[in-house]
Parts: structure tokens; C-alpha cells; sequence
């Protein structure tokens, strides 16, 4: 099950690929209200989980996997 946080990362990335869009982490701070850590730590558990591909590496560089259970 996702935390509240995970939720909404995943939502503003749905919202956001429906446009052809990739939100940098910048923007991803100012909608969550989270600093760039706790950002990376909600895209590395979401990454863990199998629902997006991202790495440290390349931190801007986001890939959705599974988005149909996660709505709930």
C-alpha cells in the first residue's frame, strides 16, 4: 500500500504524461510541499516498488511502469 506522499508523486506524474510532460524535482517540491530529499526518497520507494523507473543518476529522467492500481 502507498503512503500518502507516494500517492500523490504518482498522481502529479500521471496528471503530468498525459501532456507529454516530465516534472523536474523542482516542481515536484513546490506542488508536494517536500525538499529535494524527501523527494528522492518517495521516487526511490516508488522505483523499489516497480511503479515508475528512476534513478539517482539521472534524477529528471522519470518512466511510469504501472499506474491502473494506484487510484485507489
Amino acid at each position: 500500500m502507498l503512503s500518502d506522499i507516494e500517492r500523490k508523486v504518482l498522481r502529479i506524474l500521471i496528471n503530468c504524461s498525459k501532456y507529454n510532460k516530465t516534472p523536474t524535482i523542482k516542481e515536484l517540491c513546490t506542488w508536494t510541499g517536500r525538499n529535494e530529499t524527501g523527494i528522492y526518497h518517495v521516487l526511490e520507494s516508488l522505483a523499489e516498488r516497480r511503479y515508475i523507473e528512476w534513478t539517482v543518476k539521472n534524477p529528471e529522467e522519470i518512466v511510469l511502469l504501472k499506474t491502473n492500481e494506484i487510484l485507489v
